[in-house]
């Protein structure tokens, strides 16, 4: 069996900084290419993909809001990827960093006032 001669995930998207702040309301991610990102507790609670997250939103009984949610752990899984835990006890949800890079420029795209 071959190996592929790069990892399977983007390592730029690995962020140098990972840092949980405000009391745990945000996490604030800093790349080595000088991006910066702020991401809410609650957008990462709302858009965890774990599979009781998945399964409750296909069975329509995910909570629209996640008010006053707090991010109460972040630990790091083999360089690709965190696990974050929540002051709801939520601590299933694996985010790439990948992803959250991703999500990190979607929602600033969402803060930015599009021209007409």
């Amino acid at each position: 069996m071959r190996l592929p001669p790069e990892p399977p995930f983007d390592p730029e998207a690995i962020p140098t900084d990972a840092v949980v702040s405000r009391g745990g309301r945000d996490l604030r991610l800093t790349w080595a290419n000088g991006e910066e990102a702020v991401l809410p507790a609650e957008t990462l609670r709302l858009r965890c993909r774990c599979a009781w997250c998945t399964r409750d939103r296909l069975q329509d009984r995910f909570p629209v809001t996640f008010e006053a949610i707090a991010v109460t752990k972040i630990d790091s899984l083999g360089g690709y990827a965190v696990n974050l835990g929540f002051s709801d006890g939520h601590a299933r949800g694996i985010f790439p960093w990948v992803y959250l890079r991703d999500l990190a420029r979607e929602t600033a795209e969402e803060r930015t006032p599009q021209a007409a």
